[in-house]
């Protein structure tokens, strides 16, 4: 089954998304966004070159059982294996990540990284701790500590003789425990103290970027909410935007970044009843251990994959974005997608497992419009693996033709300047205190 629209839902659908009025037949705009079906196989050649893939898989002694496949353009399913089954899904459960946090924050949402001090700042000396209070923000790296400390030098501190005291959910490079990530942002604050590590990020940023000189005199503490005396903000630093957030998660597949907003939306088993809610699939068809796809616990069905990244296509288009601005595409990104043979202008989403290799995403044809793919495949070849998923997708680019362009409905809207983001660090801090 699939959304029924009356036209003038469709007209405004159109104008939101910014699609052309001239699409006005139900199956242009299902070719955009696909919606969740149950239906036969429709398309006998593609099922034709399903069958021989699958034929390759069995011929190296892997159970056909074992593999799904789901091949859909727009309302029409074309073929599938498996698509209905729940199936090892590695990082394509940050498919599911993805649609949750966008539906819990939205896409512009930024998290808040606050600063403030127990005591009173006296001829650049803060007269008690520097107290740093996380809001979750998953990409709060050496680059961003760098700019909170140029900025608290900005405003005369140069020295604290307390403690460093963390505490909310603040994590920095990737490290999750208080503790750690509180002694690597006072590393960072000081750049008398930076590791290589920090030099080689250092180096980065733009020529001419200020080395941060604040020293703490005193330790790293954490404590929980609700245990701090009296202070006074100095600093709120702000992250990325969620939605470049997402995209650099998915390009690399990061888990921690994953780990970290599923549990900042509820949890795993929270994420997995959003998920299959906002997409319209079964629960049962997306059953998640965590947030990232480590192990082989996190199981979802090839068509809820689909169903999935069809919702996330929904939300993007309504907001002034697309699919791609959310997930790597073959050609301009890198990250999993490095040395890949994925059609140029696909948008995808990789998967890897010591036994779990899967690939899903969107594929841009000159016959059939759209082509959403998932490919989930159990075995210990993933190189070969690849090839094959790699393979299968240019056999279809061969049967439906390539495109001169990629459409509008999947090309990035917002796309991210490294070098421009990096350089506009400081406009993410909000200063509350006045320059000493």
């Amino acid at each position: 089954m699939f959304d029924a629209f009356s036209s003038a839902l469709v007209s405004v659908w159109l104008s939101a998304s910014g699609m052309p009025q001239s699409l006005n037949s139900a199956v242009d705009v299902l070719q955009t966004t696909p919606w969740l079906v149950n239906a036969a196989n429709a398309d006998s050649t593609t099922d034709a070159l399903l069958q021989q893939y699958l034929k390759g898989l069995a011929g190296e002694g892997l159970p056909i059982e074992a593999q799904g496949v789901w091949l859909q353009s727009g309302p029409m399913v074309l073929s599938n294996n498996q698509g209905a089954t729940p199936l090892p899904a590695a990082s394509l459960t940050k498919i599911a990540t993805t649609l949750v946090a966008l539906e819990t924050w939205g896409a512009d949402h930024r998290f808040e990284t606050v600063i403030s001090t127990t005591g009173k700042v006296e001829q650049g000396v803060v007269n008690g701790d520097l107290v740093i209070q996380g809001g979750g923000d998953p990409l709060f790296v050496w680059e961003q500590a760098f700019a909170v400390g140029n900025a608290l030098h900005k405003l005369g501190i140069a020295k604290v003789t307390g403690n460093l005291v963390i505490m909310g959910n603040f994590q920095m490079n990737f490290e999750v425990m208080p503790g750690k990530a509180g002694a690597l942002l006072k590393e960072a604050l000081n750049a008398s103290t930076w590791s290589e590590d920090a030099i080689a990020q250092y180096q980065n940023l733009p020529p001419g970027t200020p080395r941060p000189q604040i020293e703490i005199a005193g330790a790293v503490r954490t404590i929980s909410e609700g245990s701090l005396p009296q202070t006074q903000e100095v600093l709120r630093h702000q992250s990325l935007p969620l939605a470049q957030i997402l995209k650099l998660m998915n390009v690399y597949s990061n888990n921690v970044i994953a780990q970290t907003l599923a549990d900042l939306a509820g949890g795993a088993p929270i994420v997995a009843q959003k998920a299959a809610a906002l997409s319209g699939v079964s629960a049962q068809e997306i059953l998640l251990a965590n947030g990232s796809g480590l192990g082989v616990e996190n199981r979802i069905s090839p068509r809820a994959v689909c169903a999935m990244l069809s919702a996330v296509q929904r939300y993007s288009l309504a907001h002034n974005l697309t699919i791609a601005d959310l997930f790597p595409i073959s050609g301009k990104n890198q990250g999993t997608i490095q040395d890949r043979s994925i059609p140029g202008g696909s948008v995808v989403k990789t998967g890897t497992l010591n036994d779990v290799s899967g690939l899903a995403g969107v594929m841009p044809t000159r016959d059939r419009g759209l082509i959403w793919f998932v490919i989930m495949n159990r075995g210990s070849d993933l190189e070969g693996l690849r090839t094959q998923q790699d393979k299968l997708l240019q056999g279809l680019t061969q049967q439906w033709g390539s495109v001169a362009s990629v459409p509008l409905a999947i090309a990035p809207r917002r796309p991210i300047d490294p070098s421009s983001a990096l350089s506009k660090l400081s406009d993410r801090n909000e200063v509350l205190l006045a320059p000493q």
